[in-house]
């Protein structure tokens, strides 16, 4: 009998990869922009998605194809605003807001009271990482970093219903497509594409594999067994492996206090993993 890969490994791998990828392409910014970059990271998914995947689109029934473009959708807003984010300020710190999508999403189906202990340390961290009294801080960018968790909560949410329908590959793929064919005129308008080369090229096709291509593939993986609430929580480690990521790549230092935010969250997702195997 086949076996299929873990569900918990999956999703954190999925978040070294992504967080990995959206390092390398901050360092594209300077150069392509934030709508070109998310617009090659997309395109490029779709491409080598399809290639590998090659599903069969004409077969998709009508509720398959809603299912298919609301994933699509979810995933073309969180990609694309959350690059404008992190464009104006540090990754860390853009991944921590973000989160709170899938937090809320989490506390909207919450049905335990131990649940609201995970989701006690996940909301204190976020609260201490976000500098409230820094007026240098970009606000512009909190907000699209906070608008760019609401699709991330709508991508687990659809992630999660379009996994019933169809297989998880098929899936991803048509939905990627989808979410290319939205990115395209932010790359178009962002002007990016005059200034793009073949070593710019590769930078993108590696961002492209880091931060879709694979993830997306093991967000489904891990979606298919998951309950939805688990997955969301468990997501916390996100703004752990952003600030470790753009320290490593791009050198981004967080304050102490943001640092112990960061622990915070992780004892939200590590409480909740712990305690998934007691739900019904």
């Amino acid at each position: 009998m086949k076996k299929s890969f873990p569900p918990v490994p999956a999703a954190l791998l999925s978040m070294i990869s992504v967080q990995s990828g959206s390092s390398v392409a901050k360092g594209l910014f300077p150069v392509l922009g934030a709508g070109t970059t998310s617009s090659l990271r997309l395109g490029l998914s779709a491409i080598i998605l399809f290639i590998i995947n090659r599903p069969n689109p004409l077969s998709l029934t009508r509720k398959q194809w809603i299912r298919c473009l609301s994933y699509g959708f979810s995933i073309a807003g969180m990609n694309i605003l959350f690059y404008f984010a992190i464009q104006r300020i540090p990754i860390g710190l853009g991944v921590t807001v973000e989160f709170l999508g899938p937090l809320l999403l989490a506390l909207f189906f919450s049905k335990r009271l131990v649940d609201l202990i995970w989701f006690f340390f996940a909301a204190v961290g976020i609260a201490l990482i976000v500098p409230w009294t820094n007026s240098e801080v970009d606000l512009l960018g909190l907000f699209l970093a906070f608008m760019a968790g609401v699709f991330w909560a709508g991508y687990i949410l659809f992630g999660g219903k379009v996994t019933q329908d169809m297989p998880a590959k098929s899936a991803v793929t048509v939905a990627t497509g989808f979410a290319a064919l939205i990115a395209l005129p932010f790359g178009l308008l962002s002007g990016g594409f005059k200034a793009l080369n073949g070593e710019l090229f590769g930078v993108a096709l590696c961002v492209a594999l880091l931060s879709s291509a694979i993830p997306f593939t093991l967000d489904l993986i891990a979606l298919k067994k998951l309950p939805t609430k688990t997955f969301s929580i468990l997501t916390s480690l996100q703004p752990a492996f952003g600030a470790f990521s753009g320290l490593l790549f791009l050198n981004e230092m967080l304050t102490l206090n943001q640092w112990f935010s960061i622990l915070c969250v992780i004892t939200a997702s590590v409480g909740a993993t712990l305690t998934r195997g007691k739900q019904a």
